[in-house]
Protein backbone atom coordinates (compact mmCIF):
# COMPACT_ATOMS: atom_id res chain seq x y z
CA UNK A 1 0.00 0.00 0.00
CA UNK A 2 2.74 2.41 1.19
CA UNK A 3 4.50 1.58 -2.57
CA UNK A 4 1.25 2.19 -4.60
CA UNK A 5 1.13 5.82 -2.44
CA UNK A 6 4.60 6.80 -3.06
CA UNK A 7 4.35 5.92 -7.10
CA UNK A 8 1.32 7.53 -7.57
CA UNK A 9 2.02 11.31 -4.81
CA UNK A 10 5.49 10.87 -7.30
CA UNK A 11 3.96 10.77 -10.65
CA UNK A 12 1.40 13.23 -10.35
CA UNK A 13 3.62 15.84 -8.50
CA UNK A 14 6.03 15.60 -11.03
CA UNK A 15 3.78 16.05 -13.68
CA UNK A 16 2.42 18.69 -11.20
CA UNK A 17 5.77 20.32 -11.38
CA UNK A 18 5.82 20.25 -14.84
CA UNK A 19 2.69 22.15 -15.51
CA UNK A 20 3.80 24.85 -12.87
CA UNK A 21 7.11 25.44 -14.26
CA UNK A 22 5.11 26.04 -17.54
CA UNK A 23 3.12 28.72 -15.87
CA UNK A 24 5.97 30.58 -14.43
CA UNK A 25 8.15 30.07 -17.71
CA UNK A 26 5.36 32.27 -19.32
CA UNK A 27 4.89 34.57 -16.42
CA UNK A 28 8.50 35.57 -16.22
CA UNK A 29 8.54 35.67 -19.92
CA UNK A 30 11.31 33.45 -20.63
CA UNK A 31 13.18 32.24 -23.40
CA UNK A 32 10.58 30.49 -25.64
CA UNK A 33 12.92 28.60 -28.03
CA UNK A 34 15.08 27.09 -25.03
CA UNK A 35 15.43 23.26 -25.21
CA UNK A 36 13.66 23.25 -21.24
CA UNK A 37 10.82 25.59 -22.48
CA UNK A 38 9.97 23.28 -25.74
CA UNK A 39 10.02 20.56 -23.30
CA UNK A 40 7.79 21.56 -20.98
CA UNK A 41 5.71 22.99 -23.70
CA UNK A 42 5.36 19.91 -25.23
CA UNK A 43 5.03 17.57 -22.28
CA UNK A 44 1.68 19.76 -21.32
CA UNK A 45 0.16 21.25 -24.53
CA UNK A 46 -1.77 17.99 -24.60
CA UNK A 47 -3.53 18.99 -21.45
CA UNK A 48 -3.19 22.84 -21.12
CA UNK A 49 -4.68 23.47 -24.96
CA UNK A 50 -8.06 22.22 -24.87
CA UNK A 51 -7.72 24.01 -21.23
CA UNK A 52 -7.34 27.29 -23.16
CA UNK A 53 -10.06 27.20 -25.47
CA UNK A 54 -11.93 27.63 -22.02
CA UNK A 55 -10.04 29.95 -20.20
CA UNK A 56 -7.96 32.58 -21.45
CA UNK A 57 -4.99 33.84 -20.30
CA UNK A 58 -4.87 37.17 -18.39
CA UNK A 59 -2.46 40.13 -17.66
CA UNK A 60 0.39 37.84 -19.32
CA UNK A 61 -0.54 34.98 -16.82
CA UNK A 62 -1.40 31.60 -18.05
CA UNK A 63 -4.43 30.52 -16.48
CA UNK A 64 -5.24 27.55 -18.13
CA UNK A 65 -1.76 26.08 -17.00
CA UNK A 66 -3.02 27.24 -13.38
CA UNK A 67 -6.09 25.71 -13.92
CA UNK A 68 -4.35 22.15 -14.96
CA UNK A 69 -2.15 22.56 -11.96
CA UNK A 70 -5.28 22.33 -9.91
CA UNK A 71 -7.58 19.17 -11.30
CA UNK A 72 -3.74 17.56 -11.62
CA UNK A 73 -3.99 17.81 -7.62
CA UNK A 74 -7.26 17.23 -7.20
CA UNK A 75 -7.07 13.82 -9.52
CA UNK A 76 -4.00 12.68 -7.18
CA UNK A 77 -5.80 13.49 -4.03
CA UNK A 78 -8.67 11.59 -5.42
CA UNK A 79 -6.62 8.37 -6.35
CA UNK A 80 -4.89 8.54 -3.06
CA UNK A 81 -8.44 9.13 -1.16
CA UNK A 82 -9.68 5.43 -3.58
CA UNK A 83 -6.20 3.86 -2.52
CA UNK A 84 -6.72 3.88 0.99
CA UNK A 85 -10.40 3.73 0.76
CA UNK A 86 -11.46 6.91 2.60
CA UNK A 87 -14.47 8.88 2.03
CA UNK A 88 -13.93 11.50 -0.86
CA UNK A 89 -15.24 14.83 0.24
CA UNK A 90 -15.84 17.68 -2.20
CA UNK A 91 -14.52 20.46 0.56
CA UNK A 92 -11.70 18.01 1.49
CA UNK A 93 -10.49 17.40 -1.80
CA UNK A 94 -10.37 21.10 -3.19
CA UNK A 95 -8.57 22.06 -0.01
CA UNK A 96 -5.83 19.85 0.17
CA UNK A 97 -5.82 20.35 -4.11
CA UNK A 98 -4.85 24.11 -3.28
CA UNK A 99 -2.32 23.14 -0.60
CA UNK A 100 -0.74 20.60 -2.51
CA UNK A 101 -0.50 23.50 -5.83
CA UNK A 102 0.94 25.73 -3.50
CA UNK A 103 3.25 23.23 -1.55
CA UNK A 104 4.69 21.70 -5.12
CA UNK A 105 5.24 25.45 -6.16
CA UNK A 106 7.34 26.29 -3.50
CA UNK A 107 9.31 22.87 -4.00
CA UNK A 108 9.26 23.64 -7.43
CA UNK A 109 11.40 26.92 -6.57
CA UNK A 110 13.80 25.21 -3.99
CA UNK A 111 14.89 22.63 -6.32
CA UNK A 112 15.37 25.10 -9.18
CA UNK A 113 17.52 27.04 -7.03
CA UNK A 114 19.34 24.04 -6.20
CA UNK A 115 20.39 23.16 -9.60
CA UNK A 116 21.04 26.65 -10.62
CA UNK A 117 23.34 26.97 -7.60
CA UNK A 118 25.10 23.73 -8.84
CA UNK A 119 25.39 24.37 -12.39
CA UNK A 120 26.95 27.34 -10.85
CA UNK A 121 29.70 25.66 -9.63
CA UNK A 122 30.32 22.88 -12.56
CA UNK A 123 28.96 24.91 -15.85
CA UNK A 124 30.36 27.51 -17.57
CA UNK A 125 27.81 29.54 -18.46
CA UNK A 126 27.40 27.74 -21.65
CA UNK A 127 24.50 25.54 -20.33
CA UNK A 128 20.54 26.24 -22.29
CA UNK A 129 19.27 24.85 -18.68
CA UNK A 130 20.96 27.26 -16.56
CA UNK A 131 20.02 30.48 -18.33
CA UNK A 132 16.52 29.20 -18.20
CA UNK A 133 16.24 28.97 -14.59
CA UNK A 134 18.53 32.41 -14.10
CA UNK A 135 15.63 33.93 -16.37
CA UNK A 136 13.20 32.23 -13.75
CA UNK A 137 15.02 33.05 -9.95
CA UNK A 138 17.05 36.55 -11.07
CA UNK A 139 13.85 38.81 -10.09
CA UNK A 140 13.44 36.94 -6.74
CA UNK A 141 17.88 37.13 -6.28
CA UNK A 142 18.23 40.75 -7.18
CA UNK A 143 16.54 42.34 -3.82
CA UNK A 144 18.38 39.99 -1.83
CA UNK A 145 21.65 41.42 -3.81
CA UNK A 146 20.80 44.92 -3.39
CA UNK A 147 21.32 44.24 0.44
CA UNK A 148 23.64 41.37 0.57
CA UNK A 149 26.72 41.99 -1.70
CA UNK A 150 28.45 39.37 -2.79
CA UNK A 151 31.47 38.30 0.25
CA UNK A 152 34.58 37.36 -1.13
CA UNK A 153 33.13 36.59 -4.93
CA UNK A 154 30.60 34.35 -3.11
CA UNK A 155 26.95 35.07 -4.19
CA UNK A 156 25.02 34.10 -1.36
CA UNK A 157 21.81 35.26 -2.32
CA UNK A 158 20.71 31.99 -3.17
CA UNK A 159 21.29 30.73 -0.02
CA UNK A 160 19.47 32.83 1.51
CA UNK A 161 16.55 32.81 -0.95
CA UNK A 162 16.83 29.06 0.14
CA UNK A 163 16.38 29.71 4.04
CA UNK A 164 13.52 32.03 3.31
CA UNK A 165 11.66 29.83 0.70
CA UNK A 166 12.28 26.79 3.79
CA UNK A 167 11.11 29.37 6.42
CA UNK A 168 7.80 29.84 4.30
CA UNK A 169 7.06 25.97 3.75
CA UNK A 170 7.28 25.60 7.27
CA UNK A 171 5.21 28.42 8.54
CA UNK A 172 2.45 27.52 5.41
CA UNK A 173 2.30 23.91 6.98
CA UNK A 174 1.80 25.58 10.38
CA UNK A 175 -0.66 27.22 9.63
CA UNK A 176 -2.08 24.71 7.37
CA UNK A 177 -2.86 22.51 10.59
Amino acid sequence: MNAMQFLISTLFDLFLMVVLMRFWLQAAKADFYNPLSQFVVKATSFAVNPLRKIIPGFGGLDLASLLLAFIVAVAKITALILLVGATWELGFVLLNALVTVIKEGLNLLFWVLVIRALLSWVSQGNNPIEAVFQQLTEPMLKPIRKVLPPLGGLDLSILVLIIALQFAQFLFMDLIR
